[in-house]
Parts: C-alpha cells; sequence; structure tokens
C-alpha cells in the first residue's frame, strides 16, 4: 500500500505508526501480495505455498522473480514466517502480519462509513520541532498525514475527526514531542479564515479526485468471467482501493458535499459483496491446484 501525500510536506517515510506500516506503491508487486494475504490468506487462518502466493502475483502481471523477493522481503519485515518442507515453503502470518491486516482492512474497508453529522468541532495541535529534533518533522508529516490531518499553515495541523484524537496522543508520544505541542477542541472563529478555507488550505484533494474518477470509469459495469478472471479482478480493485485511505481525508459532508469518494466508496462495496464468495471459492480451488502434496 502506498501512502500519498495529500501535501507535498508530507513524504513517503517511516511513521510513528511504526516502521511495520508499507509503504510501496499501489499495483506493485509488494502491495499486491499484501493485498492477497489480508483478503485472501487471513481469512482462512489457513498456511500457504510459495507456489499458491505466485499464482496469484504472476496471474497479474508481475514477473516471478520480482514476486519472490516481494515474498522474501514480507518474511524479512515479520509480516509472515516460513516453514520449510522439502523443496517447498509454507506461509503463514505472523502476530505482526495479522495485526497489520487488520489495522489495514479497519481502516479501508470503514472509508466513508456513515457517521452522522458533525458537530463543528476541529481538533487542533500546534506542533513546534525543536532544532535538536529536526530529523521527527518527516515522521510526523507522515504520521498525520496518514491520520488524515490536514496541515493548513507551517506547525498547525487540524482534523474535524475529534475521535482521532487517541492516535494524535499516539504519534505525538511515540515521536516524543508532547512538550513541544499544544491541542485544543474547538470550533472555527470568523475572526480567522472560513471552515471552507480552511480545508483549502489544508488538503489538496485535486489528485485523489482523479484516482476517484479513474476508479469509477474502470470498474462501473464491470461483470468479469468466473475463475480467474474474476478473483484477479477482486483482488485488483481491493489493491487500487487500498490507497484511498493514504489520499482522502474523508471530511463530513458539511465541510465537502457531494464529494465523488462517497459514491466511490458506494461502487466499491457493492462489487466486493458481489465478487467476494466467488473470489474466495476459486481461491480455494487455487491451493489445492498448487499445493505441492
Amino acid at each position: 500500500m502506498v501512502q500519498p501525500s495529500r501535501r507535498t510536506t508530507a513524504t513517503n517515510g517511516p511513521s510513528a505508526k511504526a516502521a511495520a506500516r508499507p509503504a510501496v506503491t499501489t499495483g506493485s508487486a509488494r502491495s499486491m501480495l499484501i493485498t492477497v494475504l489480508g483478503e485472501l490468506v487471513h481469512p482462512s487462518g489457513q498456511p500457504v505455498w510459495t507456489s499458491s502466493l505466485l499464482y496469484m502475483l504472476v496471474g497479474m502481471g508481475i514477473e516471478q522473480r520480482t514476486a519472490r523477493q516481494a515474498i522474501s522481503r514480507a518474511s524479512a519485515s515479520g509480516w509472515i514466517t516460513g516453514h520449510r518442507q522439502g523443496r517447498e515453503v509454507c506461509w503463514e502470518l505472523t502476530e505482526s502480519g495479522k495485526n497489520l491486516m487488520d489495522d489495514g482492512a479497519k481502516r479501508v474497508y470503514s472509508l466513508h462509513a456513515d457517521s452522522g453529522p458533525w458537530d463543528g468541532n476541529w481538533l487542533i495541535l500546534l506542533v513546534t520541532i525543536p532544532e535538536a529534533q529536526r530529523s521527527m518533522r518527516k515522521m510526523l508529516y507522515t504520521a498525520l498525514d496518514w491520520e488524515g490531518f490536514g496541515n493548513p499553515t507551517p506547525g498547525v495541523w487540524v482534523s474535524p475527526h475529534i475521535d482521532r484524537e487517541a492516535q494524535a496522543r499516539k504519534v505525538i508520544d511515540d515521536l516524543d514531542l508532547k512538550a513541544s505541542t499544544l491541542a485544543f477542541i474547538g470550533k472555527a472563529s470568523d475572526v480567522g479564515q472560513a471552515e471552507q478555507e480552511i480545508v483549502d488550505l489544508a488538503w489538496d484533494l485535486s489528485e485523489v479526485t482523479e484516482k476517484y474518477e479513474e476508479l469509477l470509469i474502470r470498474y462501473s459495469g464491470m461483470q468479469p468471467a468466473q475463475g480467474d478472471p474474476l478473483l484477479f479482478t477482486h483482488v485488483k480493485l481491493v489493491n487500487e482501493w487500498q490507497r484511498f485511505p493514504f489520499m482522502d481525508p474523508q471530511l463530513p459532508a458539511e465541510l465537502l458535499p457531494n464529494w465523488i469518494g462517497r459514491r466511490a466508496a458506494v461502487l466499491f462495496h457493492q462489487l466486493r459483496e458481489a465478487w467476494y464468495e466467488d473470489a474466495q471459492q476459486r481461491w480455494r480451488e487455487v491451493l489445492k491446484e498448487t499445493s505441492p502434496a
């Protein structure tokens, strides 16, 4: 999964959410592997052979050598652990890998879930990075960007989701920036920028709008044939959708009416629900067909 920045100051460096969170390009071998692990392997709770993982990755256009490297790197990252049986290796998710999949799924599949009307309150962080901790700046930007905070002006981070206070606290604590942070919850005053101006300053939504449009055009009305076409299309859809929690701050309708992301979310959930069981059935067949036994 990639972590595209909503602002140029938020880069793809390490974050306070820990180095375990993958930072790769959507559609890459690594991100496709993570999608396969999360969407197919994790729900079954069963180990999986290298040959089964290669079947999926190669079938979706990844070169075998690159696919093998992705599996090896996932192991080195501590997401999966392998058990050799003869010349073959059987993989299973580690506890860290399971937690990664669970956290990612919660974020991905709850995107644009109805949270009710917004009460007008903002969670506001004023963070000053001491000169001695300049290396933390990039990590802070990436971590808060991941949590959906916007950066309307240097040192100021805002979110209309006050229920993300715990996540903000963890970011600040993990980076040891509590002594350099002021935090408030409250409504915007007409003394300064209006709410729409705050949104325009804090988030650049042009890229995510374009990506949503591409997804709607690509998948609207799509009906893949049963078997591998449906399985591979299903995984590719989920893989593409996984980029959006990193890009979309999921602003309430009061701040962002008629947001294209809500229409895209409806399409995504409709297609995933329609394809899920058939994709799982084909995956079970793939496991049998590719088993060395």
